[in-house]
């Protein structure tokens, strides 16, 4: 999916659009922390569509095109079967409604992890066709060679430790991590890799907050937590979880609004107006000229 198509505001459902401005760049976001620390936290919000992007764009520095949109969009029972295709075709569509933040797309299982190479060529593939700035991989030192190799190749990469969720069939499940000495020993560990391998910034996932404030401290690169304690350089949440969606969040999460709730009501008004014949009324009918 090409990029170079643009939305007719004339016509299209996706209105209103934002105006074009600068927008943020790779290097702003790794700029946020200096000599250790990050003055103002970076904000992170997962985007899938154009119209979510419009929405969530202002008030972001960056937009995660994340594979949860397996299970969010698609209602897969993990990210495990997203394809590159699937990503691709989400990515292009926030990189049009958005002008403001930096938009990253996630790299699916199965598309990175078997060379450096492998990784090249379908990283190199997602940003030709998205326009996206960056990548994210999930993986600590075992992925820290293919990082480099990116990085080197002029392609920006945003690492994932922590709980990652497409390990979750060697994980068994999305509780936290770091629990125990040598994990938490082994998630540093794996921070610093990713970091001294070039990583932009870096998600922290799923670990006790004791472990996100250690991990903050080894990376030099920003890290963005989720469900990793507020010391993280920054914060991202999926937008949908965060709007309440859904019945059922992760304890990470909190919820800014109830829009479950106020889509099943109109949803129900919509229907009794139309039993009742209310709908369509004279407003929403053509008359002849």
């Amino acid at each position: 999916m090409s990029t170079t198509f643009t939305i007719d505001t004339s016509t299209s459902r996706a209105t209103p659009t934002p105006q074009p401005m600068r927008r943020l760049t790779i290097p702003a976001i790794a700029a946020h922390k200096a000599n250790g620390t990050t003055a103002t936290p970076l904000v992170m919000l997962t985007a899938y569509t154009v119209r979510m992007a419009q929405l969530l764009d202002p008030h972001c520095d960056i937009l995660l095109v994340g594979d949860s949109l397996g299970q969010v969009i698609y209602g897969l029972p993990s990210t495990v079967p997203v394809t590159l295709e699937i990503m691709c075709a989400h990515g292009a569509a926030v990189v049009r409604g958005s002008y403001h933040s930096v938009v990253i797309i996630d790299m699916p299982f199965g598309s990175y992890e078997e060379s450096p190479e492998q990784a090249f060529r379908s990283c190199a593939r997602v940003l030709k066709e998205t326009g996206a700035a960056g990548v994210k991989l999930e993986g600590g030192a075992e992925m820290a060679e293919t990082i480099a190799f990116l990085v080197a190749r002029g392609i920006p990469v945003m690492g994932h430790i922590g709980l990652t969720p497409q390990s979750v069939n060697t994980l068994g499940g999305y509780g936290a991590r770091g629990r125990s000495d040598a994990e938490a020993a082994k998630i540093v560990a794996d921070a610093k890799a990713v970091s001294d391998a070039g990583a932009f910034a870096c998600v922290v996932e799923g670990v006790v907050a004791p472990l996100g404030e250690a991990v903050t401290k080894a990376m030099a690169c920003p890290t963005i937590g989720i469900g990793a304690s507020s010391a993280c350089d920054g914060q991202v949440l999926v937008a949908e979880d965060m709007l309440g969606l859904f019945e059922r969040v992760p304890r990470f999460v909190k919820r800014y609004a109830d829009m479950a709730a106020f889509v099943s009501e109109a949803a129900a008004q919509y229907a009794a107006d139309v039993r009742a014949r209310v709908f369509p009324g004279d407003e929403q009918t053509y008359s002849v000229k």
